[in-house]
């Protein structure tokens, strides 16, 4: 301990050596940091953040910075700590009643849904979107339980992270998910087209009746596989889920 730190000092404890106008000098600190912070975390995107908002993961990061400097630090003077504290809670909850009120503000703030699969086909501009690669995709669709492409009419990722997935009646013939498969390099091997227009691109699912495509006319991907049939042997379940 520093021989000069005085224990018990309440005029320390509580207020510190700065000056009252240091204080609106926090406020403003605080209002930059927490708008930078939330800019930051909304440039990142949804998928990192899980099942919490925008808003809920910057409150996480202010109040543990906050919180952990006013305990360990003797020079943090507990006023200032918990005015951060009050003032990162207040913005808070003064973003969520307007995000309450304005779907616009919601927007802005959280993000909005995005499309990523519609009629078994991985759609190219909802991956780009949220910064998202094929590989990822596909390994958020088995772990919600999908084996094939063509199970799947619609796969949009919430604004939170969540992805919200809607299954066809009756599935269609499409690229398959199992490994080893996907796990093939993009291009190593490329299945003959076939005649009956039962051939997808190894990468979105495209479906394409063509003999001799060169590239994906959606991706630009240059790998086809044979489109199949989600095997009826296989029950897969969403992950979290026991048998």
């Amino acid at each position: 301990m520093d021989p000069q730190v005085i224990p018990l000092d309440l005029h320390r404890m509580f207020l510190g050596e700065q000056p009252p106008l240091f204080y609106v000098e926090i406020a403003l600190r605080t209002i930059i940091i927490y708008g930078y912070t939330l800019m930051m975390i909304r440039w990142i995107g949804g998928r990192g953040v899980a099942q919490l908002s925008m808003v809920e993961f910057v409150l996480v990061i202010a109040l543990g910075s906050a919180v952990g400097d006013a305990m360990f630090y003797p020079e943090v003077p507990l006023l200032a700590a918990m005015m951060v504290i009050t003032l990162v809670v207040t913005t808070n909850k003064i973003l969520d009643r307007i995000i309450v009120r304005s779907d616009g503000a919601k927007r802005i703030i959280d993000g909005s849904t995005v499309e990523l699969v519609r009629d078994g086909r991985i759609l190219p501009q909802g991956a780009q979107q949220r910064d998202l690669g094929m590989a990822e995709i596909k390994t958020m669709l088995r772990i919600a339980g999908v084996v094939n492409l063509g199970q799947v009419g619609h796969a949009f990722l919430e604004s939170g992270g969540g992805l919200s997935l809607f299954r066809l009646k009756e599935p269609q013939p499409g690229l398959s998910l199992l490994p080893p498969d996907n796990l093939a390099q993009p291009g190593s091997e490329s299945a003959p087209l076939a005649e009956d227009g039962q051939t997808c691109c190894a990468a979105c699912g495209a479906m394409s009746a063509a003999r001799a495509a060169a590239q994906c006319m959606h991706c630009g991907c240059g790998s086809w596989r044979k489109a199949e049939m989600a095997d009826p042997r296989i029950e897969a379940q969403p992950s979290g889920q026991q048998a």
